[in-house]
């Protein structure tokens, strides 16, 4: 194929210790982790715009201009497509951090002395495989959707409620079609008026994000997606 010259990723294999936090912001899925490092799939994935910039934490993916076969968007969204149906569990689990226990931490990681009971859950089910896109709860509603680790690294997570449904799901180990397909029925059969997403620092866990604006863009809905980010520390991160 034909080189031309353009803007293209450019990636520091020195400095990559594949983290993964530049993937999940490719919306071609031109990156992905191959043998510990951040790679480019294929030059015709990367459109050269640049999304993955400044997501990595150590500087490793710059865009430079050199010769690079032509951007194909049919092929990169087919890739997408493709990589969004694939099952999550398929994929190696390599972005979640290994932190050690810190000796004599408390158990709970909240407020000091906070011992006020936690309000009730608004609905039930909570799991998006076992909702029904017709359940009266989702009628006006604001949804709190919130990946499965959200609530056990942030005990406050029932706190974020306050006046909203609550959805949970793992966009790394559940069915990633399965719950598009989900979403969007929701979206389209329901009068669902917001949806903010809990999700926690670590990469993976950004799909949870991709899978609410990929639902809502079915839907042909226009509702808005807001984002809270959890660090594994049990604190609040800005988005």
């Amino acid at each position: 194929m034909n080189k031309t010259v353009r803007r293209i990723v450019r990636i520091d294999e020195e400095k990559c210790n594949g983290c993964g936090a530049c993937a999940p912001k490719c919306a071609e899925g031109a990156l992905q982790i191959v043998g510990g490092k951040a790679r480019l799939v294929t030059e015709v994935y990367c459109d050269g715009l640049g999304a993955c910039l400044g997501e990595c934490p150590r500087g490793a993916i710059t865009i430079e201009e050199r010769g690079a076969e032509e951007f194909d968007e049919d092929a990169a969204q087919r890739h997408a497509q493709r990589s969004m149906r694939s099952p999550a569990a398929a994929q190696p689990s390599t972005c979640c951090p290994v932190v050690e226990p810190v000796k004599g931490a408390p158990a709970v990681h909240g407020p000091a002395g906070d011992v006020s009971p936690l309000p009730p859950l608004p609905n039930f089910p909570i799991q998006l495989g076992l909702v029904g896109p017709g359940a009266p709860f989702l009628r006006d509603a604001h949804v709190l959707l919130a990946a499965d680790c959200a609530g056990y690294v942030f005990p406050g997570l029932r706190r974020l409620l306050d006046g909203r449904v609550l959805i949970i799901a793992c966009p790394k180990l559940d069915d990633a079609q399965a719950h598009l397909e989900k979403l969007t029925a929701i979206l389209k059969q329901s009068t669902v008026k917001s949806i903010t997403v809990v999700r926690t620092e670590v990469p993976c866990c950004s799909g949870l994000v991709r899978l609410a604006e990929a639902a809502v863009a079915r839907s042909g809905r226009s509702v808005p997606v807001d984002v809270v980010v959890v660090g594994i520390d049990g604190m609040l991160k800005d988005a």
